[in-house]
């Protein structure tokens, strides 16, 4: 056996916990599922999970050493991932009514997605809490590829139920008021979930 059980279970309820908290991923597909619906919002769920998991591949190849080698190049990132969640907040906040009745609105793509998250500060501290503490030394590649497998699986189910429940607080949001509510928690959300760029911890 590769893994531990107590290892393998340790590591599961850290892959659970994390992947269904609120976060900016969370929060972009609840948002998703609130204007788009769940099927037009598939493409942003796949993006998620397998953008994760090509960052996790990163982290566990060595990324993350890069980053404490040169930490400039992870301070440009922070301050480049702030700014991006700082203007998406604030384009949320601007909103005024649910873009589904706007035909030129289109979701995020499966390629905007992915991207999305190198400039994500929880996917990056998933990552690399990850590989440094739940992957033994020995067997490192099988290992590693059992973890993102793994992840993978808490990803989808965490992005399908938020994008779920935004699909079904939709009916909700049509008065200005309730919107207006929404948009400003999910604003707040965004800029709360900045705290794990600024950790001293990589």
């Amino acid at each position: 056996m590769i893994y531990s059980s107590g290892l393998l279970l340790a590591f599961s309820i850290f892959a659970l916990v994390s992947s269904i908290t609120p976060g900016p991923n969370n929060t972009m597909l609840l948002i998703s599922g609130v204007n788009f619906g769940f099927r037009r919002s598939v493409p942003h769920i796949i993006g998620v999970a397998v953008g994760f998991a090509i960052l996790v591949t990163a982290a566990g190849m060595g990324l993350g050493e890069v980053f404490v080698k040169w930490p400039v190049l992870y301070t440009a990132l922070r301050y480049i991932s702030a700014i991006y969640l700082i203007y998406l907040a604030w384009r949320i906040l601007r909103s005024k009514q649910l873009q589904i009745k706007e035909a030129n609105k289109k979701p995020i793509s499966f390629l905007q997605a992915a991207a999305f998250q190198w400039a994500n500060p929880k996917a990056w501290v998933m990552a690399i809490i990850a590989v440094t503490t739940y992957i033994p030394e020995e067997h490192f590649l099988l290992n590693l590829a059992m973890l993102i497998s793994l992840f993978l699986v808490f990803v989808f189910l965490g992005s399908i139920v938020w994008t779920l429940f935004g699909n079904w607080i939709q009916r909700f949001l049509h008065r200005p008021d309730y919107l207006r509510l929404f948009n400003v928690i999910m604003a707040t959300l965004l800029i709360l979930s900045l705290y794990p760029l600024f950790s001293k911890n990589l």
